[in-house]
């Protein structure tokens, strides 16, 4: 390991990384469209949903060929938690996705081979591009993450109850390992700013690209596509990820970025403690979408 490394491993902001289940019953007959008349936004999140499968594997393994080069036995306890976390989530969004193709979308198995594809070609890749992709698109989920729970109301008013709470979920448990890609990365290439910075684009900007890649599919599929209406709604989409989620990327890519320099949304902080109430094998309750302020689904003290 290089003497030229500038990085020392730091606790968490988070007392621990909680592996839990995603124990939602999605119901057979789920809406695809499911944000109210909103199939822009709807399509966005399922083709974000398309990319999990093959992403989330694809972190895992990543920290599975970097754990020889890590010292620090709290780092290595993080990944081990980490990959449990981001197991759990990509069998959820498989769930998902195969609802989403059973209840009208077959078109999205086609967007799923140029996935599986891309991150194939990317398995293939120097370590550290492949660590840095990682680190960088953990970057953009702490963007998402706050912007998604701090502008709950008008993201998800009246959208579908069960896929809400899994977004919703999915991105606490973002938030809750959001330091263990970035320290993996720090521990083994620290000296190597310009590979990381670069990461930040390359890891973000390539899910996202897959993910559009999945809503115009969609759209196209459907014909949501040809209303003008819906090409607006396109770029309000993507004005408010660029407002919202661009500057946590641009701070991302500075030399003395530390995601634990970002604290967590006050609703990740109830949702956290508000867990802790369930017992064990106690199904985790849905948000309430209709409710003006969309609260954590548990009772507060």
């Amino acid at each position: 390991m290089s003497d030229k490394r500038v990085y020392k491993y730091s606790p968490k902001l988070v007392d621990e990384i909680v592996v839990r289940e995603f124990n939602f019953e999605f119901p057979d007959d789920i809406e695809p469209v499911w944000i109210p008349n909103n199939p822009v936004k709807s399509h966005f999140w399922n083709g974000v949903s398309l990319t999990m499968p093959y992403l989330e594997p694809y972190l895992v393994k990543t920290n599975h060929d970097a754990i020889g080069q890590v010292r620090e036995e709290s780092l290595l306890e993080d990944i081990q938690l980490f990959n449990a976390q981001e197991v759990a989530h990509f069998r959820c969004h498989r769930k998902v996705n195969e609802l989403l193709k059973k209840n009208g979308y077959p078109i999205f198995s086609e967007v799923e081979k140029i996935i599986d594809e891309h991150y194939e070609r990317l398995a293939k890749k120097k370590l550290i591009t492949r660590l840095a992709y990682s680190a960088g698109f953990e970057t953009m989920t702490k963007g998402f993450s706050l912007w998604m729970t701090n502008k709950r109301r008008r993201l998800w008013k009246g959208a579908d109850r069960h896929m809400t709470s899994f977004w919703l979920m999915h991105m606490t448990e973002e938030s809750e390992h959001k330091t263990v890609a970035f320290d993996v990365y720090m521990s083994i290439y620290g000296h190597k700013y310009l590979a990381r910075a670069w990461g930040v684009l390359h890891g973000s900007l390539g899910v996202l690209g897959l993910g559009v890649r999945g809503m115009l599919a969609a759209m196209k599929h459907d014909g949501s596509i040809k209303t003008i209406s819906n090409w607006w709604e396109m770029i309000r989409v993507f004005s408010q990820i660029l407002w919202n989620v661009g500057p946590y990327l641009f701070h991302a890519m500075l030399p003395w970025h530390n995601p634990r320099d970002i604290p967590d949304s006050k609703w990740i902080s109830q949702w956290i403690d508000g867990y802790k109430s369930l017992k064990k094998g106690q199904k985790i309750p849905l948000v309430d979408t209709n409710h003006p302020d969309i609260p954590v689904p548990f009772e507060q003290n």
